[in-house]
Protein backbone atom coordinates (compact mmCIF):
# COMPACT_ATOMS: atom_id res chain seq x y z
CA UNK A 1 0.00 0.00 0.00
CA UNK A 2 3.32 2.18 0.76
CA UNK A 3 4.83 1.73 -2.71
CA UNK A 4 1.10 2.05 -4.19
CA UNK A 5 0.74 5.91 -2.36
CA UNK A 6 4.26 6.64 -3.54
CA UNK A 7 3.84 5.94 -7.09
CA UNK A 8 0.71 7.83 -7.25
CA UNK A 9 2.39 11.20 -4.97
CA UNK A 10 4.91 10.74 -7.67
CA UNK A 11 2.46 10.72 -10.82
CA UNK A 12 0.67 13.74 -9.26
CA UNK A 13 3.97 15.83 -8.80
CA UNK A 14 5.50 14.78 -12.08
CA UNK A 15 2.15 15.95 -13.57
CA UNK A 16 1.87 19.45 -12.13
CA UNK A 17 5.80 20.06 -12.72
CA UNK A 18 5.12 19.22 -16.59
CA UNK A 19 2.10 21.59 -16.43
CA UNK A 20 4.07 24.71 -15.15
CA UNK A 21 7.18 23.86 -17.29
CA UNK A 22 4.87 24.28 -20.19
CA UNK A 23 3.41 27.57 -19.06
CA UNK A 24 7.07 29.14 -19.22
CA UNK A 25 7.91 27.27 -22.44
CA UNK A 26 5.06 29.37 -23.48
CA UNK A 27 6.04 32.30 -21.61
CA UNK A 28 9.77 32.16 -22.78
CA UNK A 29 8.32 31.19 -26.89
CA UNK A 30 6.12 34.43 -26.29
CA UNK A 31 8.71 36.89 -25.58
CA UNK A 32 11.07 35.54 -27.83
CA UNK A 33 8.34 36.17 -30.50
CA UNK A 34 8.03 39.74 -29.21
CA UNK A 35 11.65 40.22 -29.31
CA UNK A 36 12.45 38.98 -32.53
CA UNK A 37 9.43 40.70 -34.39
CA UNK A 38 11.09 44.00 -33.58
CA UNK A 39 14.81 42.75 -34.29
CA UNK A 40 13.32 41.17 -37.54
CA UNK A 41 10.58 43.57 -38.99
CA UNK A 42 11.71 47.32 -37.21
CA UNK A 43 15.33 46.67 -36.85
CA UNK A 44 15.88 45.75 -40.52
CA UNK A 45 12.93 47.32 -42.46
CA UNK A 46 11.82 44.03 -43.51
CA UNK A 47 8.55 43.95 -44.66
CA UNK A 48 9.53 39.54 -45.73
CA UNK A 49 9.36 39.29 -42.39
CA UNK A 50 5.88 40.40 -41.69
CA UNK A 51 3.78 36.98 -42.39
CA UNK A 52 6.61 35.22 -39.78
CA UNK A 53 5.59 36.80 -36.89
CA UNK A 54 2.34 38.72 -37.68
CA UNK A 55 -1.23 37.06 -38.06
CA UNK A 56 -3.13 37.65 -41.51
CA UNK A 57 -5.38 40.18 -39.78
CA UNK A 58 -2.75 41.71 -37.51
CA UNK A 59 -3.72 45.38 -35.70
CA UNK A 60 -1.22 48.06 -34.76
CA UNK A 61 -2.48 50.47 -32.65
CA UNK A 62 0.58 53.46 -32.82
CA UNK A 63 -0.38 56.58 -31.11
CA UNK A 64 -4.19 57.03 -32.19
CA UNK A 65 -3.38 55.39 -35.51
CA UNK A 66 -4.75 52.35 -36.73
CA UNK A 67 -2.07 50.19 -39.12
CA UNK A 68 -2.50 46.80 -40.77
CA UNK A 69 0.22 44.98 -42.61
CA UNK A 70 -0.33 46.79 -45.72
CA UNK A 71 0.38 49.69 -44.20
CA UNK A 72 3.40 48.70 -41.68
CA UNK A 73 4.56 46.98 -45.16
CA UNK A 74 4.32 50.52 -47.26
CA UNK A 75 5.99 52.37 -44.21
CA UNK A 76 8.87 49.91 -43.78
CA UNK A 77 9.80 49.94 -47.78
CA UNK A 78 9.39 53.19 -47.97
CA UNK A 79 11.87 53.64 -44.77
CA UNK A 80 14.66 51.48 -45.98
CA UNK A 81 14.55 53.74 -49.40
CA UNK A 82 16.21 56.69 -47.19
CA UNK A 83 19.86 56.74 -47.16
CA UNK A 84 21.89 56.54 -44.94
CA UNK A 85 19.75 53.90 -42.92
CA UNK A 86 20.26 54.23 -38.75
CA UNK A 87 21.37 50.89 -37.02
CA UNK A 88 18.40 50.70 -34.52
CA UNK A 89 18.57 48.38 -31.30
CA UNK A 90 15.42 47.18 -29.05
CA UNK A 91 15.28 46.46 -25.67
CA UNK A 92 12.48 45.16 -24.28
CA UNK A 93 11.57 45.20 -20.66
CA UNK A 94 8.31 42.53 -19.50
CA UNK A 95 5.86 43.83 -17.23
CA UNK A 96 3.19 40.67 -17.36
CA UNK A 97 2.77 37.65 -19.63
CA UNK A 98 -0.31 36.15 -19.30
CA UNK A 99 -1.14 33.08 -21.11
CA UNK A 100 -4.56 30.79 -21.02
CA UNK A 101 -5.81 28.86 -23.67
CA UNK A 102 -3.46 29.46 -26.73
CA UNK A 103 -4.19 32.72 -26.25
CA UNK A 104 -1.34 35.38 -24.37
CA UNK A 105 -1.32 38.81 -22.95
CA UNK A 106 1.49 40.79 -22.75
CA UNK A 107 2.66 44.20 -21.23
CA UNK A 108 6.19 45.48 -21.98
CA UNK A 109 8.10 48.44 -22.12
CA UNK A 110 9.95 48.64 -25.20
CA UNK A 111 13.11 51.32 -26.28
CA UNK A 112 15.01 51.99 -29.39
CA UNK A 113 18.27 53.30 -29.83
CA UNK A 114 18.75 54.80 -33.36
CA UNK A 115 22.58 55.56 -34.55
CA UNK A 116 24.04 56.59 -37.51
CA UNK A 117 27.88 55.98 -37.95
CA UNK A 118 28.12 54.68 -34.19
CA UNK A 119 26.25 58.15 -33.19
CA UNK A 120 23.05 57.80 -31.08
CA UNK A 121 20.54 60.00 -33.18
CA UNK A 122 17.51 59.35 -31.03
CA UNK A 123 16.16 57.68 -28.29
CA UNK A 124 12.49 56.37 -28.62
CA UNK A 125 10.40 54.89 -25.69
CA UNK A 126 6.83 53.23 -25.66
CA UNK A 127 4.54 51.55 -23.36
CA UNK A 128 2.96 48.10 -25.50
CA UNK A 129 0.72 45.59 -24.84
CA UNK A 130 0.18 42.79 -27.48
CA UNK A 131 -1.76 39.99 -27.70
CA UNK A 132 -0.54 36.91 -29.12
CA UNK A 133 -2.65 33.40 -30.73
CA UNK A 134 -1.38 29.99 -30.98
CA UNK A 135 -1.61 29.36 -34.49
CA UNK A 136 -0.67 25.83 -36.32
CA UNK A 137 2.67 27.82 -37.24
CA UNK A 138 3.65 28.76 -33.35
CA UNK A 139 2.98 32.17 -31.64
CA UNK A 140 1.88 34.73 -34.06
CA UNK A 141 1.07 38.38 -32.66
CA UNK A 142 -2.17 39.26 -33.14
CA UNK A 143 -2.70 43.10 -31.99
CA UNK A 144 0.10 45.78 -30.66
CA UNK A 145 -0.80 48.88 -28.94
CA UNK A 146 1.85 51.27 -28.70
CA UNK A 147 2.51 54.28 -27.11
CA UNK A 148 5.62 56.39 -26.93
CA UNK A 149 6.58 57.86 -23.61
CA UNK A 150 9.88 59.42 -24.76
CA UNK A 151 11.67 60.34 -27.40
CA UNK A 152 14.83 62.15 -27.37
CA UNK A 153 17.04 63.41 -30.43
CA UNK A 154 20.09 64.10 -30.53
Amino acid sequence: MKKLNTIILMICFTTLSLGQSSIKTDESQIKELIIESFDEIWSKLDSKNIDKYYTADFLLLENGEVWNNDSISNYLDNAALKKPTPNRVNSIEFIDVKVLNGTAWVAYKNQAIFSLENKIIRKAQWLESTTAILTQNGWKLEMLHSTRTNNEYY
